[in-house]
């Protein structure tokens, strides 16, 4: 009954949100209005939340701050980190003020909050109050739900209108967010952009990830760590558990798992596949999309990947209620006939073992779509699944 109301609703009606605020409202008051006594982070973006907020983290801990952050990833107050069940990058109110009221309890002095466009659009950061606001970049991505970019974008901006003319914006000077979102006012404004790729350096692959990098480093700045000691702090970041995570049990070719999902991230997750592999080597590719969302973007997935893989397997991701056969057919309208080795293999744990028989020493795998996540949603439900551990045990069994 409750879901049907809210369909029929849509998802700005003013009864809607006032729903979404007032809970918002409870859960403050519930948590002792937490963001009083702490200087919260906010960093959103269509890719590279996660790492960004990751490194953001690295470097306030090597400054020795006492940090929680709340990323898709995972959850961490102190040295104590766990899996974030919900797999939402912003989760209800609820749960973000009961982990600030933690991050308080904890002696922290900081939190980072990843921040999602819907979490934005639904009031589940109110109350969060950041002090410091940062985006990665913007692309087209949940066109289902903000149906235009022009809307994405004006809701993303949600999180700095959340300064009210105070704190510290970091923007992308390359992005195109940066003339709305420089227009809103705060206190100062610090850019970064990717002409200053050239000052950092990463242990970690992915030219993209040097963008991160510069993200964290102005959200460092605006923090007060001194900028050399943040760029060195950055030396010893090693990634995350699923975001072009190497697996190695001793085979002869690169493998990776990451969790890619838009058409930009394939883009630029397959770039960093070919630079490892090198001009005599192969890129094998596992691709999919996710079901019930955003069907424009498959096509472009498909097209990318025919055009920066060398042998290319579509299989299924998370399909929650739509046939996996739909989606994978949606990917292929936007593969040229003959432009890439194309093998379509519905089941994801069948789609793993031919692929890895399939690679040749020297080679580069990466596994596309999942990255770190624990379960999956299937069209008969929510299944267990760990990639990495899958992968490693069928290369043990070879």
């Amino acid at each position: 009954m409750l879901r049907k109301l809210k369909q029929s609703l849509g998802h700005r009606h003013p009864i809607r949100l006032a729903w979404h605020g007032a809970k918002a409202l409870v859960a403050a008051v519930r948590y002792g209005f937490p963001a009083r006594k702490l200087s919260v982070i906010g960093i959103t973006g269509t890719d590279g939340k996660t790492t960004t907020v990751a490194m953001l983290h690295h470097i306030l801990q090597d400054s020795s701050y006492k940090v929680g952050i709340l990323s898709t990833a995972f959850v961490q107050i102190g040295e104590q980190r766990k899996w974030n069940e919900t797999q939402k990058t912003s989760p209800s109110p609820f749960y973000i003020l009961k982990f600030l009221r933690d991050c308080v309890k904890a002696g922290c002095t900081h939190a980072i909050l990843e921040i999602s466009s819907h979490g934005l659009v639904q009031k589940r950061l109110n109350f969060t109050w950041p002090t410091i606001a940062a985006i990665t970049h913007l692309s087209p991505e949940h066109l289902d739900y903000h149906g235009t970019m022009e809307q994405y974008a004006k809701d993303k901006g949600i999180l700095f209108q959340m300064l009210k003319g105070e704190g510290t914006k970091v923007l992308n000077a390359d992005d195109q967010t940066f003339e709305l979102y420089q227009s809103i006012p705060s206190e100062k404004t610090l850019l970064w952009s990717k002409a200053q790729r050239n000052e950092v350096s990463l242990s970690i692959p992915g030219e993209y990830n040097l963008d991160n990098a510069l993200c964290a480093l102005r959200c460092a700045e605006a923090i007060g760590v001194d900028l050399e000691k943040a760029k060195y702090a950055l030396q010893s970041f090693k990634g995350l558990p699923g975001r072009l995570e190497q697996i190695d049990v001793g085979q002869p070719f690169s493998l990776f798992t990451d969790f890619t999902v838009t058409p930009n991230a394939y883009k630029e997750t397959l770039k960093a596949g070919q630079e490892i592999a090198g001009d005599y080597n192969r890129l094998l590719v596992l691709a999919g999309s996710c079901g019930n969302r955003y069907e424009e973007k498959r096509p472009e997935i498909g097209s990318i990947c025919a055009e920066l893989a060398d042998v290319l397997v579509l299989t299924s991701e998370e399909t929650y209620t739509e046939p996996d056969e739909d989606i994978i057919a949606d990917i292929c309208t936007g593969i040229p006939d003959g432009s890439v080795e194309l093998h379509q293999i519905i089941d994801r744990r069948e789609a793993l073992e031919f692929i890895l028989k399939e690679t040749k020493e020297g080679d580069v795998v990466i596994l596309c779509g999942l990255g770190g996540i624990a379960t999956r949603m299937t069209i008969n439900g929510q299944i267990p699944w760990n990639e990495k551990e899958i992968v490693e045990g069928i290369l043990r069994s070879f």
